[in-house]
């Protein structure tokens, strides 16, 4: 499945750039745009022994000031490795959010249903599995762990959404081609070239998004990209979209760890070469979402 992840250099994270610096959208933003894939930092919740970053300059209120500007109107937190599985502050955030949010939680296998339905009562609508921290684990390992976390998600109407490298969704192709039910992968399936990658291996990835119930997000494309700029990304966005229209999402990857000065407007604004028709930009910042994430 991939060699052992080798131990890297705590990330220094870098103040936020002012929510009216970004760059302005310049296509006409849906009413009831969603960004689905955004995390939030605030002092007083307990992080992980090890994080692999400083802690961020990222607010719930400096995100929000970003979707005033950016005319984003709905979200889906995502819980950062940063918290691991003590959801306390993803929760705060969707109560003081309200029903213009929703949340994808990080949690251990002996959760209870009492505290998986508590999750959902509060705007909880999807399970994210740490692929990076498995990647050591054997391929029936990953699927065996896998399956016992969409039974803990279906009964709910949950989905489940994977972060992981790229070399262990190529080595799991096969097996989430089966999948009945729906799963996200993160940034765009994180099939990076300095890892092996290549266009047949996304190629067959395409594949379990036409045939299956692969969904993908178009998010993080400077975590592919790397020193390339976003040029290089734009083949793969446009294959995506051109694939399943209708199982596409669009993430802003907020607060862009570690790179606070990143410019959302700037990533928002891709989609116009990516997804170049209005009606397509509606169904991946609107439709798609309301449907996935339940926003009624």
């Amino acid at each position: 499945m991939g060699s052992e992840p080798k131990s890297k250099p705590l990330l220094i994270t870098t103040p936020m750039r002012p929510a009216t610096s970004n760059t302005a959208p310049a296509f006409d933003v849906p009413p009831l745009s969603c960004d689905v894939h955004f995390h939030v930092f605030e002092p007083g919740y307990a992080h992980v022994a090890k994080p692999h970053y400083t802690f961020p300059d990222a607010t719930l209120e400096q995100y929000f000031a970003v979707c005033r500007f950016l005319k984003i109107e709905r979200m889906v937190l995502v819980q950062p490795t940063f918290y691991g599985t003590d959801n306390r502050l993803l929760v705060d955030v969707l109560d003081r959010a309200g029903g213009r949010c929703r949340a994808t939680v990080m949690v251990e296998e002996d959760i209870s249903d009492a505290e998986l339905d508590r999750f959902h009562a509060h705007g909880v609508r999807a399970i994210r599995l740490d692929l990076f921290a498995r990647a050591a684990w054997s391929r029936d390992d990953l699927q065996a762990y896998i399956n016992r976390m969409f039974a803990r998600a279906r009964s709910r109407g949950w989905h489940i959404q994977f972060y992981t490298p790229g070399y262990v969704v190529k080595d799991l192709l096969p097996f989430l081609a089966t999948i009945e039910h729906d799963f996200v992968i993160d940034h765009m399936g994180y099939m990076l070239e300095e890892d092996g990658l290549t266009q047949h291996d996304f190629a067959l990835l395409l594949d379990v998004m036409k045939n299956g119930n692969a969904w993908l997000k178009l998010s993080g494309p400077y975590r592919i990209a790397k020193h390339r700029g976003y040029e290089a990304v734009e083949p793969i966005a446009k294959q995506i979209v051109a694939a399943r229209p209708d199982r596409v999402l669009w993430g802003s990857d907020w607060p862009h760890l570690p790179d606070g000065s990143r410019d959302t407007g700037e990533l928002l604004n891709l989609l116009c070469r990516w997804a170049p028709d209005d009606a397509t930009r509606r169904q991946i910042l609107v439709d798609n979402p309301a449907r996935l994430f339940d926003f009624k």
